[in-house]
């Protein structure tokens, strides 16, 4: 009977955990809708402002904006987007991974000199970098709790500072971009300097724009609000990469409970069938003994 009570037991336990994971999944899905509108909101409006950059910076021969201007990376800075919470499968490893390779294959050079500094966006990547020692800047781990524009524009322009001062010379983004629930893809993208147009890549169609007061005040404004508009992009792709992945890590933790209460259901009926069976012997080899006595 002991067996029996063990088994009961982890019915029970593994029953409480596919509820929990069965909230979770839709406390997720709730939190994925609000922040997939987010996303496909912000999208359009950033594809835009690169284009009217692109189209207007295309005809210029060079910027004097400090964040345009090409230097030897011998300082670099990654920008790190992960969650503050765990249990969504490999979403924050993955991160964490892509940070390290791109250390270990871009900047080695850098890091033994300790010269890669971290800007982490999430409990998970700061905790991380922190215990193995790294130059890790700031806490930002209170973002989530208020997301908008104005808080990630504090952590841009702290960067955007850091890099005109020439505290570093590089500036990486690496975050989890949406695609749906199931598809989160790992980018790293440079964000200072910024990248110089592909002419080949800017649209054929020229647009006339009215310029006031110039071309190039106008490029000189655009790009720092392009770069804000960038790493709050990087944000939320990965607010609701996070939430799509925990959903589809929850539903997933839910349907391998159900499958392994099958198997305990079935570990329970077996153990149950032979502990009567071996009452029934016990009680028929005793009614033997007795009618033979």
């Amino acid at each position: 009977m002991a067996n029996l009570k063990e088994v009961r037991n982890r019915i029970a336990s593994v029953t409480s955990t596919q509820q929990i994971t069965k909230a979770m999944k839709m406390v997720s899905a709730a939190k994925l809708k609000r922040a997939t509108s987010a996303i496909v909101q912000l999208r359009p409006y950033a594809n835009k402002m690169r284009d009217i950059l692109s189209n207007l910076s295309a005809s210029m021969d060079g910027s004097n904006s400090p964040f345009t201007q090409e230097r030897e990376p011998n300082k670099v800075l990654i920008i790190a987007v992960s969650s503050n919470r765990g249990l969504a499968g490999a979403f924050n490893m993955n991160v964490i991974k892509t940070t390290n390779n791109l250390i270990a294959e871009k900047y080695s050079e850098q890091y033994r000199k300790g010269d890669v500094q971290i800007v982490a966006i999430g409990k998970k990547v700061q905790d991380f970098y922190e215990k193995r020692k790294y130059n890790v800047i700031g806490n930002n781990n209170e973002l989530y709790a208020n997301l908008s524009f104005e808080n990630t524009s504090k952590i841009t322009e702290t960067v955007m500072a850091g890099f005109a001062k020439g505290e570093y010379d590089r500036v990486e983004l690496v975050y989890n971009q949406f695609r749906n629930a199931a598809v989160q893809i790992l980018t790293t993208e440079q964000l200072l300097p910024v990248p110089k147009s592909d002419n080949l890549n800017v649209s054929n169609t020229q647009t006339d724009y009215i310029l006031e007061p110039s071309q190039e005040e106008i490029v000189e404004q655009l790009i720092p609000k392009s770069i804000k508009t960038q790493v709050f992009k990087a944000v939320l792709d990965s607010h609701a990469s996070e939430h799509g992945a925990r959903m589809t890590a929850m539903d997933k933790a839910t349907e391998n409970a159900g499958d392994l209460l099958k198997a305990l259901k079935l570990s329970y009926n077996q153990a149950r069938q032979a502990a009567i069976t071996t009452e029934l012997t016990e009680i028929v080899s005793g009614a033997a003994a007795l009618s033979n006595g």
